[in-house]
């Protein structure tokens, strides 16, 4: 028995280490991480294997040592189903710290494992040595003329438990699937953009504003009297196309004075208007709970509205629906109807997509259903660099069964996309036409949102009037909106 622990301390203990400490190394100078570890511990594993397969069948000891290099394979099938259980999957739980400690042999792999998000690690690091080890001991016991004996209800045992514990933690990996998908991430925006803004920014000379035809009516020459604009994604060309036309020499500003055109999205850019780091945020209307935060801080909220918008849901140009009630929406959301073929399409799952609580189009979503629960959203697990794993809201995914949302101007204009539909609401198509008739039923105001005891106040009432004026709504129709007026 000693002699067998002391083959599992070196062969499964020492060893690993060794490879783990070496991976560790080379793991903070590669992209992906998997690359800088897998190989390593395969090969070392296979060298082992075979080695010291090699050294005990010298020895007419191999079979005594056979089923033991099972073992280590068994115990990380367990833990790791028994940790995924714990954890529901979720490879951000602090549960998977104890798992580390469990496998210590991993111990350097695991450490940037958790802090930069590569979860996968917890089980393929392990499997990698261990099965590497298994094929490497293989390989010696196929070139002998003669076998050795195992035994096989021992060799039957270690296996079930094997099979058995990952069947657990694949099928927890499952369910979970059904509800959270893998990282899709943002590139742009410092992540908190789903697209590239660069062509709307003031300061980027080559932008694609639209530009007035004539002379701006109201300017700003003072940059300390510039209000500090923030707001939603799908608004940034608007806010960008109005100070673009209302500051003056905002590039200057911005090399000498710093951004006063922002962009943080829609959640973030409210609570800097509410702590007074912005002046003006653009976005359509607040959610209830951003309304209770404005009473907390004691600020009294002035919604302008200089635009409108449609709230719009679209789908795959390969599904069979064309158009949706508003009672089917509302279906959809709640969860009461889950398959395509309820609606007349195709029988297959719907994926139905949301976006994070308090951004503009949830808002809007939650007013359109109304008392009518919100089923609970699709997640994805997230590496957040050295932060390890969060979970999040998933973005939209163009699968052919799934169903997303958003303002019109955004889905087919800023991030224009040809494969999707838009989809009819009660047989009304999403036409500006439409839209500025109130015809169709999702329209949306784009509002120009400000506190009430702002110091600016004497620069950003007049903006406000001017973004209601001829101008203001020249720029708005130019960029994709409907004017406020029509």
């Amino acid at each position: 028995m000693g002699q067998k622990v002391k083959f599992l301390l070196l062969y499964f203990g020492v060893v690993p280490l060794a490879l783990s400490f070496f991976a560790f190394a080379i793991m903070t100078e590669v992209d992906n991480i998997l690359y800088a570890v897998l190989p390593g511990l395969i090969i070392g594993g296979c060298l082992a294997g075979f080695l010291v397969s090699r050294k005990l069948e010298k020895q007419e000891t191999l079979k005594d040592y056979l089923i033991v290099s099972l073992v280590p394979l068994a115990y990380t099938a367990v833990l790791w189903a028994v940790f995924m259980l714990i954890s529901g999957g979720f490879y951000g739980a602090e549960a998977w710290l104890y798992y580390s400690i469990s496998q210590l042999s991993f111990a350097p792999i695991y450490f940037i494992a958790l802090l930069m998000g590569e979860g996968r690690l917890f089980l393929w690091a392990p499997l990698a040595y261990e099965l590497s080890f298994i094929l490497g001991a293989a390989f010696i016991v196929l070139l002998l003329r003669k076998r050795p004996a195992i035994n096989k209800k021992q060799l039957l045992s270690v296996v079930m438990v094997f099979v058995l514990a990952m069947g657990i933690g694949a099928a927890v990996h499952w369910h979970r699937s059904q509800t959270v998908l893998p990282s899709y991430g943002f590139e742009y925006g410092g992540g908190y953009s789903s697209t590239d803004l660069s062509p709307y920014e003031v300061n980027n000379p080559d932008n694609i504003l639209p530009k007035l035809k004539t002379p701006s009516t109201f300017t700003i020459k003072n940059p300390s009297d510039m209000p500090i604009l923030d707001g939603a994604e799908a608004a940034f060309p608007v806010y960008s196309a109005f100070a673009n036309a209302a500051y003056e020499n905002v590039e200057k500003v911005y090399q000498e004075y710093g951004e006063v055109v922002t962009f943080t999205n829609t959640i973030y850019a409210y609570e800097r208007l509410l702590t007074g780091d912005v002046d003006i945020y653009f976005g359509a209307e607040p959610s209830k709970e951003q309304q209770q935060l404005a009473k907390e801080y004691g600020k009294e909220l002035v919604m302008t509205p200089i635009g409108k918008e449609a709230f719009v849901f679209f789908v795959n140009p390969d599904n069979q629906i064309d158009s949706l009630a508003v009672s089917e929406i509302k279906d959809i959301y709640s969860g009461k109807i889950k398959n395509w073929s309820k609606l007349g399409g195709k029988d297959e799952r719907i994926i139905a997509f949301q976006r994070p609580k308090n951004s503009g189009s949830q808002t809007l979503l939650e007013k359109i259903m109304g008392d009518t629960p919100i089923m609970k959203p699709l997640k994805e697990d997230v590496p957040e660099g050295m932060g390890g794993i969060i979970e999040q809201v998933a973005d939209y995914r163009n699968y052919d069964n799934s169903i997303g949302f958003s303002f019109r101007f955004f889905a087919t204009g800023m991030k224009a996309n040809k494969d999707i539909k838009l989809l009819a609401i009660n047989g009304i198509e999403p036409t500006p036409e439409n839209i500025a008739s109130g015809k169709y039923p999702f329209t949306a105001s784009l509002y120009a949102i400000t506190v009430k005891d702002n110091k600016k106040m004497g620069t950003i009432q007049p903006f406000l009037e001017w973004m209601q004026g001829p101008q203001g709504q020249e720029l708005v129709e130019e960029v994709g909106y409907i004017k406020a007026g029509k």
